[in-house]
């Protein structure tokens, strides 16, 4: 196998009918899926999404792919193909776009529907090239075949990408359901001809390359959801991904059985419910969606309301509901169900969430102790499938976490992929696929991209760690007057602390450490002030370590007089 070394150098040109592929995103990871192709000097996009900050890093919106690798070269963009809507492949377009607006966006009308609703709230609107499955299309050199996969939301496309370099095909997120709810079945047979064809590298999903067998059909849910409507005597909360649209139209066939009118809650899915419903991927029954402000009248074993917060984002409807801050008030004898899997990461999270709802009487209903969801992602079993149907000449795990990609990468052996044609590579790490060979050839530097607010880009790791430490330790700040001259203290210390736990008495014992440190440094004859707040900070943080064991972060202010 091919692996990624911390100490890559850049790579070198690209070679003659080289395609050289470079993941500025997806690998080591669940979320930010972005790959770039490049041949002969022009640039393919496949997927530009985000990944969603982990609990040490307080502040972030959203973790961006790093665009530094295009920024200069944007103009050679041909397309971006996006293979599915969901915010982990599209929720960094809107970003991409506000560096070159005209870059045509390629996917199927729902991908393109939910997209386009996302840059509407961003003024953006985008240049679109809408495709279906069976359907083939140029980009510059690149010639582009769609094909049908089932995952978790409709309409979603695996890409193959012809080149005089090979043939490459991009899953995107599948999975082999063989009874979806919308009919469309993954192309195993299009798969199939394009083995025949012959296929140079093989970019496949590795989310669940650990969990063996096949995927649970998303029909078997249905049973489950019913039985919840039969058994609640009150209002049912169900929390969602506001894209997994094949699950709320289940609850809406279940409400509508059981006589129950549905409120949706939340910005994000109402919109894309609304434009779900749009486009004919999404069926209402007249009369059954209510408003969410009217739903407060409704005798609750007469309600119904679907939001989000099924990962227990702080912002969520869910999660606001669960802390006492939402308008709809959590009471006892609710039924909340939570109609997602737990992405990893999120455990604490959601943990949290369920245990705020169960204080104020609601039955929650969730992965751990019913069958309420089922993964949009292959198993074990489909992946080696869909292996042994393409016969790859090399094989490149993507969409994952270290051990997916090594897990799937194991596969990918036992299925007669030669050891040193299996690449296993990281975010940044370039990848060039030449006469028939896949191998790595260096590394392109590729950072995370924090967007906090407004703000993109502007917080760095440096930034985080002060958050951490102010979150964890709190702050110390120390005020002091020196002469300009002599460097000689002329006022205070007077100290001021947040957060750090330590009694301000207590500070009383640290003044003359400080002054005596002072008194040492102005007797050398130091008047510089970065030195003297060096000290300052030096006399503290020891006493403070010592003392408390404890590292909050200190502030010298010197004044000159």
């Amino acid at each position: 196998m091919s692996h990624p070394h911390p100490e890559l150098a850049p790579p070198p040109p690209v070679p003659e009918n080289g395609l050289r592929i470079v993941a500025l995103g997806g690998l080591g990871e669940i979320g930010r899926n972005m790959a770039v192709f490049e041949f002969e000097g022009r640039l393919l996009i496949v997927d530009c999404g985000v990944l969603f900050p982990e609990p040490d890093q307080p502040g972030i919106d959203l973790i961006l792919p790093d665009f530094d690798y295009i920024r200069d070269r944007l103009d050679d963009v041909e397309a971006v193909v996006l293979t599915h809507a969901h915010e982990d492949h599209i929720g960094a377009v809107p970003y991409l776009l506000r560096e070159r607006v005209d870059i045509p966006l390629v996917g199927s009308r729902l991908t393109l529907g939910l997209i386009e609703s996302k840059l509407a709230e961003h003024r953006i609107q985008p240049v679109k090239a809408e495709v279906i499955e069976g359907e083939r299309r140029r980009f510059g050199p690149f010639e582009c075949e769609f094909f049908a996969v089932n995952h978790s939301i409709p309409d979603a496309l695996a890409v193959a990408v012809r080149t005089p370099a090979g043939i490459v095909l991009h899953t995107g997120d599948f999975k082999m359901d063989q009874l979806p709810m919308d009919g469309r079945l993954t192309d195993l047979g299009g798969f199939a001809r394009l083995g025949a064809e012959g296929v140079d590298l093989l970019m496949s999903d590795s989310t669940n390359a650990e969990v063996p067998g096949f995927v649970t059909s998303e029909r078997e849910i249905a049973p489950v959801i019913d039985d919840v409507f039969r058994t609640a005597d009150k209002r049912i909360i169900v929390a969602s991904f506001a894209s997994h649209i094949h699950r709320v139209q289940q609850v809406m066939d279940a409400a509508e059985a059981h006589g129950r009118k549905v409120a949706l809650i939340g910005r994000s899915m109402v919109r894309n419910m609304g434009v779900a419903r749009d486009l004919g991927y999404l069926k209402i029954p007249a009369g059954l969606l209510v408003d969410s402000r009217e739903i407060e009248e409704w005798p609750p074993e007469d309600v119904v309301l679907i939001c989000t917060g099924s990962q227990g984002e702080p912002m969520a409807a869910l999660s606001r509901m669960a802390n006492r801050d939402h308008p709809i008030r959590i009471a006892a004898g609710d039924t909340v169900l939570l109609a997602s899997s737990l992405v990893p990461g999120n455990e604490t999270a959601v943990n949290k969430v369920i245990n705020g709802l169960t204080r104020w009487g609601a039955k929650v209903i969730h992965k751990g102790n019913a069958r309420v969801h089922v993964s949009g992602h292959a198993a074990a079993g489909e992946l080696l499938y869909v292996l042994n149907l393409t016969q790859p000449s090399n094989f490149m795990p993507v969409h994952g976490e270290w051990r997916h990609l090594r897990a799937h990468a194991q596969l990918a052996s036992l299925t007669g992929v030669p050891q040193e044609n299996i690449v296993i590579a990281e975010d940044g790490v370039v990848v060039d696929l030449v006469d028939g060979k896949a191998s790595i050839v260096g590394a392109v530097p590729c950072g995370y991209v924090f967007v906090d607010g407004t703000s993109v880009g502007d917080i760095t790791d440096v930034a985080l760690k002060d958050r951490r430490i102010l979150g964890d330790e709190g702050f110390i700040s120390i005020v002091i007057v020196v002469d300009s001259t002599t460097g000689k203290l002329a006022g205070g210390p007077e100290i001021t602390a947040r957060g750090s736990g330590i009694d301000p008495e207590a500070f009383d014992a640290v003044i003359p450490q400080i002054e005596i440190a002072l008194q040492e440094v102005a007797a050398a004859g130091v008047a510089d002030i970065m030195q003297i707040r060096r000290t300052v900070r030096r006399t503290v943080g020891r006493w403070v370590s010592d003392t408390y064991r404890r590292r909050p972060m200190i502030i010298p202010v010197i004044v000159e007089v």
